[in-house]
């Protein structure tokens, strides 16, 4: 999904790791509010963001966090631009369609996993099925691509079957977690990796308190998709409410936390060791530097004056399949040069 709301207000940047910084050595319950980003628009629909946020750029390699619906809403997210990171199509409500530059055109649903590796430049688009509006309810997550990936080729994959994992239960019926993306309970996803990550969603059956292991070398977050749980991750495991406003960051040096529903709930986890490098975010695009976004961004706009596909954006980041001229232009760059911002937790 592309963003709309490019502004110098947004623009990310992870403290490297060898840095010191105290406020983000250990085990966090800090609540963060998610937000309503108006995208407007033919699109209009309802979309929450709950990364990056100014206090907590990324959790390991997890940047961006959105989630559209639920709603009834006929999305068209034309083509669009991505490069340096990973974009992550977890569905619950709805089909969508996605075709890229690769020559992609599949149907993402639930229980399947769309992942779409940037590289160096790839575009792509987002229609939901059907000319009338449907219920859509998905999150949209990127992941940033380290130095040793983020130059090479693009790449698209969708896994229709992902492994489960049983979360024992000290209370009520065991829940269970499916592994989406990296490793979890000693599990692997089949999808592509190329940071120590995870990515799970996690499902409490009414009553139950379970057990959530975590790996304390990482990071990690938790957010609700539905239901209000109660999180033990306070001072002397107090409990936490974490309800679909709001993201719950646990900081590192945990090896789990107990969660429990009295109504039943489904979460979804991130995290990850810490990223090994400074970013710079803007709009869709993930780089290292002020310059780099403002290449891309040229490239990109350099086919909207020449004609789509025939211009030097095409070069670099190909031609939709199933497109014409369509296409999201790139907002205007701020006045000012695109900062960086470290975590403030």
């Amino acid at each position: 999904m592309t963003r709309l709301d490019a502004t110098p207000g947004v623009e990310s940047v992870l403290r490297r790791p060898q840095e010191p910084d105290s406020a983000a050595d250990g085990p966090r319950a800090l609540l963060l509010e998610t937000r309503e980003v108006p995208l407007g628009g033919v699109r209009a629909m309802e979309v929450h963001r709950s990364l990056p946020q100014r206090e907590l750029p990324l959790v390991g390699a997890w940047c961006f966090l959105d989630r559209f619906g639920p709603q009834v809403a006929r999305m068209r997210v034309e083509p669009h631009p991505h490069i340096g990171l990973q974009t992550v199509t977890w569905p619950y409500r709805g089909e969508v369609r996605h075709r890229d530059t690769l020559g992609s055109d599949v149907v993402v649903r639930r229980g399947a996993l769309n992942l779409m590796t940037s590289g160096a430049g790839i575009a792509h688009s987002e229609y939901s099925v059907g000319e009338d509006a449907v219920p859509l309810d998905a999150l949209q997550l990127w992941v940033a691509l380290p130095e040793s990936r983020r130059h090479g080729p693009p790449a698209f994959e969708q896994h229709a079957v992902l492994p489960d994992v049983p979360l024992p239960a000290a209370a009520g019926e065991d829940g269970s977690a499916t592994v989406v993306l990296g490793d979890f309970a000693d599990v692997s996803s089949p999808a592509t990796t190329y940071t120590p990550i995870v990515g799970a969603e996690l499902r409490i059956a009414p009553g139950s308190t379970v057990r959530v292991p975590l790996d304390p070398a990482w990071e990690h977050a938790l957010v609700a998709v539905e239901g209000e749980v109660a999180v033990e991750a306070g001072a002397a495991g107090a409990p936490v409410t974490l309800d679909g406003a709001h993201l719950l960051y646990l900081g590192i040096r945990r090896d789990h936390v107990v969660v429990s529903s009295t109504t039943g709930a489904t979460l979804f986890l991130l995290g990850g060791e810490p990223f090994e490098d400074d970013i710079v975010m803007w709009w869709n695009f993930v780089g290292r530097s002020h310059e780099e976004i403002v290449e891309a961004r040229e490239a990109w706009e350099a086919d909207a004056s020449t004609g789509a596909g025939t211009g030097s954006g095409a070069e670099r980041f190909g031609h939709v399949v199933g497109h014409g001229d369509e296409r999201i232009p790139a907002p205007p760059l701020p006045a000012v040069r695109l900062t960086r911002r470290r975590r403030r937790v």
